[in-house]
């Protein structure tokens, strides 16, 4: 799956998805949304892709935000229209059910800061920046920043980035848990792929299963999560990979999960 501003190669059970606007630092326009909104539907739809890993061309940039061209053209009505298809193509990677891990390679502002959130998992290079900072424009982040950033690094600091616009380095965002890895440059995409292909050798059932529960505890009470909890975890003690992965585990072999 290829088009001009996004690039998707299929390797192993793991999805390599590339912003390709290099020469806009991988800024999110309309077409790229549409673009990795297609994409990450029909990788929803293929049986084969056990985790996803999504990353930005060139040596600069995830992606530096939405597109200010297109940005400065909304009104009050378009913008709100602007904001919630950005939020869908987003919420459609956090619930994919898949594994979906950023492999933050340069900066991630704005639109760029809010997508790698809506990834499960950050890899962010020992050269990456984060920001959002639609404050110096004038509004607010669109594309979820206002309800991802708290969750991750908590209500205190999240206010702090949002209203300054300020960036931080990687090493701030893994200490402020923004990012859950930080590797040199070079390193980066081998060591995120190389993770990526350990999450496709697991059973997909469970994995799927863990994502929707670890989301549920965003959503809801720690009374509630835990009767949805347990709900999920017989819904795996039901499935062909659970009867191999303990089978397996007993008779001290490899476990060959075939996602039933």
């Amino acid at each position: 799956m290829q088009n001009d501003v996004l690039l998707t190669e299929i390797t192993n059970g793991v999805a390599m998805v590339t912003l390709h606007r290099p020469d806009k630092l991988n800024a999110l326009n309309g077409e790229l949304l549409e673009a990795l909104e297609s994409t990450f539907l029909a990788i929803q739809r293929d049986d084969s892709v056990r985790a996803v890993v999504i990353t930005g061309s060139g040596p600069k940039a995830f992606a530096a935000g939405a597109d200010i061209g297109e940005l400065s053209k909304q009104s009050a009505h378009s913008g709100r229209i602007f904001a919630e298809r950005g939020q869908r193509v987003f919420s459609l990677i956090e619930r994919l059910g898949i594994p979906v891990i950023a492999a933050v390679n340069g900066f991630a502002l704005g639109g760029g800061c809010e997508l790698a959130m809506a990834c499960h998992m950050r890899f962010a290079a020992d050269s990456a920046r984060f920001g959002q900072p639609e404050i110096n424009l004038g509004i607010i982040p669109g594309y979820g920043g206002t309800q991802r950033l708290p969750r991750l690094v908590g209500m205190s600091k999240a206010i702090e980035l949002i209203l300054s616009g300020e960036m931080v380095d990687a090493a701030e965002a893994l200490r402020l848990g923004l990012v859950n890895r930080v590797y040199p440059h070079a390193e980066l995409l081998e060591k995120t792929i190389e993770f990526a292909k350990g999450l496709a050798a697991k059973a997909p059932l469970a994995l799927r299963a863990c994502l929707e529960a670890t989301q549920i505890a965003g959503d809801t009470s720690v009374l509630e999560g835990l009767h949805a909890e347990a709900s999920v975890f017989g819904r795996t003690c039901g499935t062909q990979d659970f009867a191999e992965g303990t089978t397996a585990f007993l008779e001290k072999r490899p476990a060959a999960f075939s996602g039933c």
